[in-house]
């Protein structure tokens, strides 16, 4: 005779049932990962197949305002598979502007990577990409002629054929070809070798930090490089609808946050001078803006 099933057993099966639910009905793995252990931690913590067991701890619990309303959401998806009745109690998401490095502190965690990794955060900053869509690069997404990446995208975003520069497609080329895809063998699952490479880069990330005695440089992540992009971006633009493209925006409330960010009348720069057109070339391409001619000579200077 099968002994009875724990409350937490039951707890457990039931979200394993509803991830595979969640699977079937198209959502990303990286979203059922994030819910299941959302649901998890919960659920060691009360009764979660009960609603007001729940919501009664919800009251009482100390969470953030954010992290509130995203377990909320996933609580409300559970129920509704559940065929439970739950409406969802108030919550206000509280609105965040990202953090934004100094170009020169990416450039220095950048330098201090290894060559996958390195080439990794070069092609985020420079193509705005989506650490996803940079992860699914294969080799022939890399157009060496014109130097473009063709960027397919995730999340219903739109397809981008960003440009980048010599020196990040030489040290893209440099790296092994072993394998259809650049960043990852293409016999693993995408998503749980990318957690590994995350977590390797999460730890060479605080040596960094801890070597260059900045604290600053942990809270640099892919994510921070697509946001750095899309402000430099908009900086030298003012164009909010050419900043939308290249992020692969469809909903241009996504990418109005950048016209907050835009402030750098007190920031640094690092200035240079070209004598020749292939010098000039040359600092266009490593992003440094044209200020003005002085004498025979033409001045360029980039944010520090």
């Amino acid at each position: 005779m099968e002994a009875p099933r724990t409350l937490p057993t039951v707890i457990a099966a039931k979200i394993a049932e509803h991830a595979y639910w969640m699977k079937r009905e198209g959502y990303r793995n990286s979203t059922i990962r994030a819910a299941v252990k959302t649901l998890r931690s919960v659920g060691r913590r009360c009764n979660l197949l009960d609603a007001n067991a729940f919501k009664d701890y919800m009251a009482r619990a100390e969470y953030g305002e954010n992290r509130r309303d995203h377990i909320l959401d996933d609580a409300r998806r559970f129920y509704l598979w559940l065929g439970v009745e739950f409406h969802k109690p108030l919550s206000r998401r509280v609105e965040k502007l990202p953090f934004i490095p100094l170009e020169s502190e990416i450039e220095a965690l950048i330098s201090g990577l290894g060559p996958k990794l390195s080439s990794f955060m070069r092609l985020v900053k420079e193509t705005g990409g989506r650490a996803g869509e940079i992860w699914q690069l294969e080799w022939t997404d890399i157009d060496p002629n014109t130097s473009t990446v063709n960027i397919n995208p995730e999340k219903g975003s739109r397809p981008r054929r960003p440009r980048i520069t010599s020196g990040t497609l030489a040290a893209v080329m440099s790296l092994p070809r072993t394998y259809r895809h650049i960043f990852h063998r293409d016999d693993c699952e995408p998503e749980v070798s990318y957690q590994h490479f995350y977590r390797n880069f999460a730890k060479q990330r605080a040596r960094l930090a801890e070597k260059l005695q900045n604290p600053r440089i942990r809270r640099i992540s892919f994510k921070t490089l697509r946001h750095f992009k899309a402000t430099m971006e908009y900086r030298k633009t003012r164009d909010i609808l050419h900043v939308m493209a290249v992020l692969g925006h469809k909903n241009i409330r996504n990418t109005l946050v950048y016209t907050h960010l835009v402030n750098f009348e007190g920031d640094e720069y690092v200035c240079k001078v070209a004598r020749t057109v292939e010098e000039a070339k040359a600092l266009v391409e490593d992003a440094f803006d044209y200020v003005t001619d002085v004498e025979e000579y033409k001045l360029f200077r980039k944010r520090k």
